[in-house]
C-alpha cells in the first residue's frame, strides 16, 4: 500500500534571519533541519515546494492592520520613531525588531498558507513547514518570538473545506495565540499538552479553561509538571487524543511539534527523547486524517533539527540510520554524530500517577459535555487566498464536480477578539471576517 502523500515547503533565505546576539530564538535550526532532511534522502520521497510568501492582505485575516502596517515598516535603523507603536504591540525585547522582518513573517507564514491550500484541494495528505507554528502572537500583539500567527491564518484557509479542525500543541510552552482566536467557535478544537504553573510562560492553559459561549469545552488543556518522560506523556497524550478523534471527529488536524519539550532543551524543562516526541507525531499520524504538520519552539538546535527530520521520517513511514549523514553542518551534532542522541537530564518528573489520572479523569468528563462532532451549514466558500499554479498539480477545474462543492464551507465568523475596546465586532464577541 503506497505511503502519504507528503508536501514538504522551505525557503533557502528563511534559516538566514537572526533575532539579535544572545537570543534563543535561531532560524538558522531551519536550515539545519532541512540539512539532514537533504542527506537522508528524504526529499525524494516528498513534493518539495519553494514556498509562497503571505501579503499583508493574508496576515490581516487575523491580525489588525495597525499592527501588520508597522511590522512591515519598523526596522532596527527608523524604530527610534515608533517607541509608541514599540510598546503598543509589545515589540522589543523578547520579539525584537531585526533587519527582513517583515519578510521572514511573510515567509513562515506563506509556507503554512500553502499547505492548508493544498490539503484544500487534495493535492496531498500531509503538508509540513517546520518554520511555522508560532503560536503565542495575538490579533493585536507579538508574543513569545512570535509575530505573526502563522497557524490561526492557516486554519481560517482550512475552514473553508472543513467542518471541524482539530489544533493539538506538544510544544512545552501553552498554545495561547491560538486558543485564544478561536476561543468561541465549535469549528476548531484546541488541544495543548504544555507545562503549566511556577510563572512558566505564557502563563495560561490551566486545565478549566474550556472555550465560552459556542466554544464552550472546545478549548482542552494539558496541563504538565517538569520532567515527564517518553512514557509518563504517553500515559497522558495517547487517550486524551484517542477520546478528541471519539468525540469531536475532525475532518483536518493541524499539529505544532515545538521541539522545546525535550530533553535538554535551552529553555525547556522537559525529558522527551526524540523518539518520544516523535511518538506523537506517529499517534497522529495513525488516524489517516489530512494533516498540516508545523514547527514552533525549540532552543537547542541541534537537537531541533535532529527531532524534526525524525519526524519527517515518520511522516514518511520511512526508516532512517540512527548515524547522522555527511552533511555542511555536521560538527553541530558532535561529539555522537548521532540522531538518536541521549538527551535525559536530571529533572525530576513531577508529574505523579495521581496527578496524571486526575487530569485524564477531568478531561473526559468535560469530553461528555461536547455535541458530538458538531456540523456546519453548506454554503459556497470564498476563493482560495492564493492560487496554485503548478505543473505537478492535477487541473484545478477537476476540483469543482458536485461532490467537492458540496463539502466547501464559509467560515463564518470565527475568531474570538480579546480585546473588545477597539475592534469591529458584529455584537457578540466574534469578528467580521
Amino acid at each position: 500500500m503506497p505511503g502519504p502523500t507528503v508536501a514538504y515547503f522551505y525557503d533557502q533565505d528563511v534559516g538566514n534571519f537572526h533575532y539579535g546576539p544572545g537570543h534563543p530564538m535561531k532560524p538558522y535550526r531551519i536550515a539545519l533541519t532541512h540539512a539532514l532532511v537533504l542527506n537522508y534522502g528524504l526529499y525524494k520521497k516528498m513534493k518539495v515546494y519553494r514556498p509562497y510568501r503571505a501579503t499583508f492582505h493574508d496576515m490581516c485575516r487575523f491580525h489588525s492592520e495597525e499592527y501588520i502596517d508597522f511590522l512591515r515598516r519598523v526596522t532596527p535603523q527608523n524604530q527610534q520613531g515608533f517607541t509608541k507603536s514599540l510598546s503598543a504591540f509589545n515589540v522589543g525585547e523578547d520579539c525584537p525588531v531585526f533587519d527582513g522582518l517583515f519578510d521572514f513573517c511573510a515567509m513562515y507564514t506563506g509556507a503554512s498558507l500553502e499547505g492548508a491550500v493544498k490539503l484544500n484541494n487534495d493535492h496531498c495528505d500531509i503538508a509540513i513547514n517546520w518554520s511555522g507554528g508560532l503560536h503565542h502572537a495575538k490579533k493585536y500583539e507579538a508574543s513569545g518570538f512570535c509575530y505573526v500567527n502563522d497557524i490561526v491564518i492557516s486554519i481560517l484557509e482550512l475552514l473553508k473545506y472543513n467542518s471541524r479542525v482539530l489544533y493539538l500543541d506538544i510544544d512545552i510552552h501553552h498554545g495561547d495565540g491560538v486558543q485564544e482566536a478561536f476561543y468561541l467557535t465549535d469549528r476548531v478544537m484546541t488541544c495543548s499538552f504544555h507545562k503549566y504553573g511556577n510563572f512558566f510562560f505564557p502563563g495560561t492553559g490551566d486545565m478549566y479553561e474550556l472555550g465560552a459561549e459556542s466554544g464552550r469545552y472546545y478549548s482542552l488543556n494539558v496541563p504538565l509538571k517538569e520532567g515527564i518522560d517518553d512514557a509518563t506523556y504517553m500515559q497522558v497524550f495517547k487517550p486524551i487524543v484517542q477520546a478528541v478523534m471519539d468525540f469531536y471527529q475532525p475532518t483536518c488536524v493541524v499539529l505544532q511539534c515545538g521541539a522545546d519539550s525535550l530533553g535538554s532543551d535551552r529553555l525547556g524543562c522537559f525529558n522527551l527523547s526524540i523518539k518520544g516526541h516523535g511518538e506523537c507525531v506517529k499517534v497522529v499520524k495513525s488516524y489517516n486524517i489530512p494533516m498540516l504538520v508545523l514547527g514552533g519552539g525549540g532552543y537547542t538546535k541541534r537537537n531541533v533539527a535532529r527531532c524534526w527530520t525524525y519526524e519527517t521520517s515518520v511522516l514518511l513511514d520511512d526508516e532512517l540510520s540512527n548515524e547522522l549523514p555527511y552533511n555542511e553542518y555536521l560538527e553541530y551534532f558532535a561529539p555522537d554524530f548521532s540522531l538518536h542522541p541521549d538527551i535525559s537530564t536530571k529533572h525530576e518528573n513531577l508529574n505523579t500517577k495521581q496527578y496524571l489520572d486526575q487530569i485524564r479523569s477531568t478531561i473526559h468528563e468535560n469530553m461528555k459535555c461536547l455535541i458530538h462532532a458538531p456540523s456546519v451549514q453548506m454554503q459556497d466558500i470564498p476563493s482560495d487566498l492564493l492560487s496554485l499554479e503548478d505543473n505537478e498539480e492535477p487541473d484545478p477545474d477537476i476540483r469543482d464536480n458536485q461532490d467537492e462543492l458540496d463539502k466547501r464551507i464559509e467560515p463564518d465568523n470565527e475568531f474570538y477578539d480579546g480585546d473588545k475596546d477597539n475592534d469591529k465586532e458584529n455584537g457578540d464577541g466574534f469578528l467580521d471576517v
